[in-house]
């Protein structure tokens, strides 16, 4: 593209609508021109007349409203162009241009215009210009583009790199103002894309372990369909993989599947301290617009200063997450700790109680004494449940917690469990149903007797401590498709449910659902994670089910058949 000053053409015209309107309906006759047209400071059309209109295929009443949509009649080199639309609207002065444009279904043309801002009011901003122009007799074919298309001035490189680092400049700006890696993402392509019209910029988070990428953040034309969120294979896109094996810009002409027209992408890999942690890929609108080495080492100097940004967010949130944690942690292990002082003081307070009135001779005769003691025994037997509970936790997290497994019968260990708590069911006038496979053989599971009987315990005593009324149905049942076999036990009951947003936290650590709860029915609340994890150090699984509050609830645990070694006879 050419430039010369032009001081022919007066440039202070009315700009109104009775003026756009006469644009419009202007002939080559009536301004002696065979291309008239008015844009606005983004280049988008406002009128347009052309002798050769028919090479455009559209209505000419829809003509103005399909060039703006489809770029059907653009400028080779937009970027340039615009630049020089800028200008001419900031200096008011005109300016006569030669570039090249496309047009479909014939070849690349170029041609000589004239541009004249159209001045406004007084105290208004110009933000309009006239275009007159003709079509040069030099004309190219699309495939010899490349070829034929001069290469840009050194007045049109120095703008087009100045241009460039402002827009680094404040890109990096705008990263440091901000660990928000989602705002970090979104200002960068939405920069990229607005400053060098681009057709798409997308950004991609990378991760070594993974040979796809999403797209997290995209900028795009309005006419274009967003893929925002979708995944791609590194390993079919030939530009994402060498950028990763080059750490190099990678520049490649693809063809649109979509528009059958083709276009050229600039993709980078973003990194901090040689380890990559996103791609970039640029969709430039004009496949005959040629990069540079200075421009390409400033799209590395971009990707370099948007992986540091991208490590130190990275870094920023995973250190907020933790310190969150943390809190989380010690806030949860605050309340575990006031509850469980609660649930120690409340039988030692009646052991103390009971003994005291037992020593003072308060007792009337040996009867209400005995009761007294066995009253001060049953606390103290509680008692030391939950220092067992507290102890468990304390070996689980010290990784301490070490079994020795033996063959168990699952019937004499049903008969153990139903005998510790078939009263209490029966206390509170709650059905209890025990239920063993109907099978002639003894069923023998591979376990820790007194942790399996601590599991079992520990289910059937929360399952009759949230249950008022209906029952508890504790069952077996064989499931022999794997090898080994295993057996899954189940526990149900017809109590208070838990609500399906809380059951995550059923299994955390120190979490408990509902304090309150906790300190109405009693208990640490640690019995369903140590029960997890000894049937977990036993080779099984925990699940609990509830279709929420007042519905029920449902724990299973699974626990693998006991194998009989084979005799090997040596010969």
């Amino acid at each position: 593209m050419t430039i010369t000053a032009n001081t022919q053409f007066p440039h202070l015209i009315p700009q109104n609508l009775e003026f756009l309107t006469l644009m419009r309906d202007s002939s080559s006759a009536t301004l002696g021109a065979e291309l008239v047209y008015t844009q606005d400071s983004s280049g988008r059309y406002l009128t347009f007349y052309w002798q050769h209109s028919e090479y455009l295929g559209c209505d000419p009443d829809d003509i103005v409203d399909v060039l703006n949509e489809n770029d059907n009649f653009a400028p080779v080199d937009k970027v340039v162009y615009l630049e020089h639309l800028h200008r001419i609207l900031s200096s008011s002065v005109p300016e006569r241009v030669k570039c090249w444009f496309k047009c479909p279904n014939i070849e690349l043309l170029e041609l000589e215009l004239t541009i004249t801002p159209i001045l406004p009011r007084f105290g208004q901003a110009t933000t309009t210009v006239l275009v007159i122009g003709r079509l040069l007799p030099s004309k190219i074919n699309p495939q010899e583009a490349n070829q034929v298309l001069k290469p840009p001035t050194a007045l049109e490189l120095a703008l087009r790199l100045q241009r460039h680092q402002k827009l680094l400049n404040r890109i990096t700006r705008n990263i440091r103002r901000t660990l928000d890696l989602d705002i970090i993402w979104q200002q960068t392509v939405d920069s990229l894309g607005k400053k060098l019209n681009l057709e798409r910029c997308i950004i991609c988070p990378y991760q070594p372990s993974s040979n796809k990428v999403r797209v997290i953040a995209e900028y795009c034309r309005p006419a274009q369909i967003s893929i925002l969120g979708s995944e791609i294979d590194i390993s079919s896109e030939s530009s994402f993989a060498e950028a990763l094996a080059t750490l190099e810009p990678v520049v490649m002409t693809v063809s649109s599947n979509q528009q059958s027209s083709r276009f050229k992408v600039l993709v980078v890999a973003t990194g901090y301290k040689d380890q990559v942690n996103s791609l970039v890929a640029l969709s430039f609108v004009n496949p005959c617009h040629s990069l540079t080495q200075a421009e390409l080492e400033l799209a590395k100097e971009v990707a370099d200063q948007l992986g540091t940004a991208i490590a130190h967010a990275t870094l920023y949130k995973e250190i907020e997450e933790s310190r969150q944690k943390a809190e989380e942690v010690s806030r949860l292990k605050t309340e575990f700790l006031a509850n469980v002082s609660h649930e120690i003081r409340t039988p030692l307070n009646g052991m103390i109680g009971f003994l005291k009135l037992i020593l003072e001779g308060i007792t009337d005769d040996a009867e209400e004494q005995h009761e007294f003691i066995s009253e001060a025994h049953q606390l103290s037997l509680h008692l030391l449940n939950i220092l067992n509970d507290i102890l468990d936790i304390a070996k689980i997290e010290a990784g301490k917690m070490e079994l020795d497994c033996s063959p168990v019968n699952l019937k004499e260990l049903f008969d153990a469990v139903e005998g510790f708590t078939r009263r209490q069911a029966e206390m509170k006038n709650l059905s209890f149903q025990m239920e063993m496979p109907a099978i002639s053989d003894e069923i023998i599971v591979q376990g820790n007797y007194q942790r399996l009987l601590q599991v079992m315990l520990n289910l059937v005593g929360n399952a009759i401590k949230f249950t008022h009324e209906g029952g508890i149905t504790i069952s077996a049942d064989l499931m022999l498709k794997k090898h080994p076999g295993i057996v899954k036990v189940r526990v149900a009951d017809t109590g208070i449910g838990v609500s399906l947003d809380k059951q995550d936290k059923l299994f955390q650590l120190f979490s408990q659902i509902d304090g309150s709860r906790t300190r109405h029915y009693g208990g640490t609340g640690l019995g369903l994670t140590i029960s997890q994890k000894l049937i977990e150090a036993m080779g099984g699984e925990v699940h609990f089910y509830s279709l929420g509050e007042e519905l029920g609830s449902t724990v299973t645990f699974t626990v693998p058949l006991y194998q009989q070694p084979l005799m090997v006879i040596g010969h």
